[in-house]
């Protein structure tokens, strides 16, 4: 939890990946607030006006084990940016009328992706190649996107790679680029706080550190 409470942040959902903390990490790395909370306890009522944006992580559940998973859809209906990663792309095109199938190959690994259009999301990500090694982990995958969505980038086995409604400002990405596999995920992440979610750098472990040696001191003296 922030130690300030007006903290522009960015909220993660995690649907049980064994890769969310690693997504914090990486947010946590670039200078800016993120924080964690299960996608079986969140709710709108949560989402205050410190969250500017929101990730749905990856997991081991298949989107149409819906007594499984529970998610308060009506947090796509606030406005606010949403990147999904592997799952929580696959439950963000779900929701938005897309289809999700099991993959004839499941994907496991190291995979080619190429380019098919430009991007916010992909900004000096692909630094004029036409394809980047990205690391996938998927048995399901979008079959179809939904209305108003359009095709970012593919790979062999997932047409969908990254799609994006660019007006809702809704992100998807079958692949991990919270992974060090994949070749320049950083970028794939920053371009979504920087240019979508339009937050400035406002954190850092050493600042957080001072702040609680203070409020230490402060209490030392009650």
């Amino acid at each position: 939890m922030s130690l300030d409470q007006n903290l522009s942040k960015i909220l993660i959902v995690d649907f049980g990946s064994q890769f969310t903390q690693l997504i914090a990490r990486r947010i946590r790395e670039i200078g800016v607030f993120s924080e964690i909370i299960s996608h079986k306890k969140v709710k709108i009522k949560d989402i205050d006006h410190t969250v500017k944006g929101i990730i749905l992580s990856g997991g081991p559940l298949n989107v149409y084990q819906i007594n499984k998973y529970s998610f308060d859809k009506k947090i796509l209906q606030l406005n606010l940016p949403v990147l999904g990663i592997c799952f929580g792309h696959q439950i963000l095109s779900k929701l938005n009328g897309g289809k999700v199938k099991q993959s004839k190959h499941r994907e496991f690994g190291l995979a080619n992706i190429y380019k098919k259009n430009d991007s916010l999301l992909t900004a000096n990500f692909f630094n004029n190649k036409k394809s980047k090694k990205v690391w996938m982990s998927h048995a399901d995958q979008v079959s179809k996107i939904p209305k108003n969505f359009k095709i970012i980038a593919s790979s062999t086995n997932s047409k969908f790679a990254i799609v994006e409604n660019k007006m809702k400002k809704f992100y998807g990405v079958q692949f991990h680029p919270e992974v060090t596999h994949t070749e320049n995920g950083k970028k794939i992440i920053s371009n979504f706080i920087f240019l979508i979610c339009n937050i400035k750098r406002n954190w850092s472990s050493k600042d957080q550190k001072n702040k609680i040696n203070k409020r230490s001191k402060r209490a030392s003296w009650i």
